[in-house]
């Protein structure tokens, strides 16, 4: 009886584990996707974003301690940093050209290893600093900007482990890419192409993530949108990959209106996803465009709308996806 008892718990149990590997195999990219929650993202960016942080200008104690906080959440995640000595890229402070006073920072990287081309990379990046506070000691919280990119790529990292866990890890690497110093002249993201971690010619795209979390002004008729910067600049592979992803899966209105070099704004200069295009390597920008809390102190977590938010995060994740498992890299034109 203690043999038959014995038996049948465990094919209980391996039938119960049988029935979870089932399921994980059955499991897509749209369930990775999904992960990505509006709630996830809230309880990061709130404190993100929060006043402890005192508006992450860098080399500040608080851009330090918004440092630490995405790289414990890689380790927390066990999702390993490509560099030997820990997660933090080193930058000296007089390569700010004096604009940190002379103050060191660091980018933050991490990334999951492709299974069958680990030696080319998709970078998925975002500025993890901000404008710190005024004199009278106000803090600047950069929620949208960018806090929103921010913990958009931390929860996409999350999703790419957990698909690797399920033995569905992405074919090509991802760098999970954090910068810093991007609004005092987009100087993290230089100094990772000129000291890159991975040769930049095996850096098959850049998706840049600046401000994901609002909505325009002109856009409040129709909140379901983003902006596209770059995306056919290099290659129109890439734009064929972004357009085919987004009406498969998200159905978002991608808006090109600043997707010009020309553009009067000037946008597709000014975040770090430029740093990749001056060296020939294809990008996106996603943006939401500039509203009326942009640079001031009431760009706040309670501003933030999660929910369009993680749909923008999701088509992000679905592209990067996409790009990372394809048979071949995309070409440049």
């Amino acid at each position: 009886m203690k043999f038959y008892l014995y038996a049948l718990l465990s094919s209980f149990v391996l039938s119960c584990n049988s029935t979870q590997q089932v399921s994980d195999t059955k499991k897509t990219n749209v369930d990775y996707a999904n992960t990505i929650t509006a709630e996830n993202l809230r309880e990061h960016l709130y404190i993100y974003a929060g006043d402890a942080m005192e508006g992450r200008m860098t080399g500040t104690p608080g851009q330090q301690r918004a440092s630490e906080y995405i790289r414990d959440f890689y380790i927390e995640q066990d999702i390993k940093s490509p560099l030997s000595d820990g997660y933090y890229q080193p930058i000296t402070g007089s390569y700010f050209n004096g604009n940190t006073k002379g103050k060191d920072s660091e980018n933050v990287l991490a990334y999951i290893k492709g299974s069958e081309f680990p030696e080319e990379v998709i970078v998925l990046s975002a500025h993890l600093d901000h404008v710190g506070t005024d004199a009278e000691g106000n803090v600047y919280n950069g929620a949208d900007d960018d806090g929103s990119g921010t913990v958009s790529i931390m929860a996409m990292a999350k999703a790419f482990q957990q698909a690797t866990k399920d033995g569905k890890g992405p074919k090509r690497s991802v760098l999970f890419l954090h910068v810093t110093g991007e609004e005092i002249g987009l100087y993290g993201s230089r100094y990772y192409v000129e000291n890159p971690v991975f040769p930049l010619k095996n850096t098959v795209a850049n998706l840049n993530i600046d401000m994901i979390g609002r909505i325009d002004p002109d856009k409040m008729d129709n909140p379901e949108y983003l902006y596209l910067i770059g995306s056919n600049m290099l290659s129109q592979e890439l734009k064929d990959v972004s357009t085919m992803v987004n009406d498969k899966y998200v159905q978002l209105e991608l808006d090109y209106k600043f997707d010009d070099p020309n553009d009067p704004n000037r946008f597709y200069y000014r975040s770090d996803h430029y740093n990749f295009a001056k060296n020939n390597i294809p990008v996106i920008f996603y943006f939401n465009g500039v509203h009326e809390d942009y640079h001031k102190m009431t760009d706040t977590p309670d501003k933030i709308e999660y929910e369009l938010m993680a749909k923008r995060a999701k088509l992000i994740f679905l592209t990067a996806w996409e790009l990372a498992n394809m048979e071949d890299r995309i070409k440049l034109d």
